[in-house]
């Protein structure tokens, strides 16, 4: 066993790893939380029967700006403020286990992506997280981190946070800090309220001045994945146009 709790892994690498109900600290990593989640999560979680993204956003969540690019961030409000527990965690476990966020899906393992400025490729670093609480390292399950990724359902997680990566770097290194509350209100809709967003695009038409690309435009109508990527690139579009 190693005692470093963050080890580094290629995608090929195999780690043992299970959880499941029967191991005795089942639900441990579900509080004392600070969960951050992305544009893709909100868009995930808002799929459960009887939620939208308003809805949730509203009930189950804080808003803050990012410290450096200053574009909203969204966090997930514990249910309990003495034992920071996840408000979707039952006993028998997540209740939206299906739509849960790209954190739970990817722990143990955690994810990070750096870009070239020079070329624009993306490079992967991954590593395994060992929590003194968590037994599910002991368990017999080996897997390695691609089949993880793949496992878990993270793909379309990974390709749509890389996506606000691009969005996240542009803004640092065009005009970094803090937004007015116009353009803070606006991209908090385009990366997270999807429901008022598509109202506004379709029926307002406040996307008319920009140049976009009209089959993803087309698509929006219908499909979320398309809006929220409409929506981000709504926003690179508005970084650009800062003085």
């Amino acid at each position: 066993m190693n005692d470093d709790p963050m080890i580094p892994l290629s995608p090929d690498d195999s780690f043992s790893f299970d959880c499941s109900s029967k191991i005795g600290c089942f639900n441990e990593c579900c509080r004392d939380l600070n969960q951050f989640l992305t544009p893709y999560d909100v868009l995930r979680i808002k799929q459960v029967p009887g939620m939208s993204s308003s809805g949730f956003l509203e009930q189950y969540c804080g808003q803050h700006a990012g410290p450096e690019s200053g574009l909203p961030v969204v966090t997930l409000k514990p249910a309990d403020p003495f034992t920071l527990v996840c408000p979707f965690v039952s006993p028998d476990g997540c209740t939206i286990y299906q739509h849960r966020p790209s954190s739970c899906r990817m722990y143990p393992l955690v994810r990070a992506v750096s870009r070239s400025r020079e070329s624009g490729r993306l490079t992967e670093y991954f590593a395994l997280l060992k929590e003194s609480h968590c037994m599910g390292h002991e368990q017999n399950q080996e897997s390695t981190v691609s089949q993880w990724i793949k496992n878990q359902g993270l793909l379309p997680y990974n390709d749509m946070n890389d996506k606000l990566l691009e969005v996240i770097s542009l803004k640092n290194r065009i005009c970094p800090g803090p937004m007015d509350v116009k353009t803070s209100r606006f991209c908090f809709m385009a990366l997270y309220d999807l429901h008022p967003f598509r109202r506004h695009v379709f029926e307002k038409s406040i996307l008319k001045d920009m140049t976009l690309d009209e089959n993803l435009l087309e698509k929006a109508r219908t499909d979320d994945v398309a809006l929220l990527t409409l929506g981000m690139e709504a926003i690179k579009q508005l970084i650009l146009k800062e003085p």
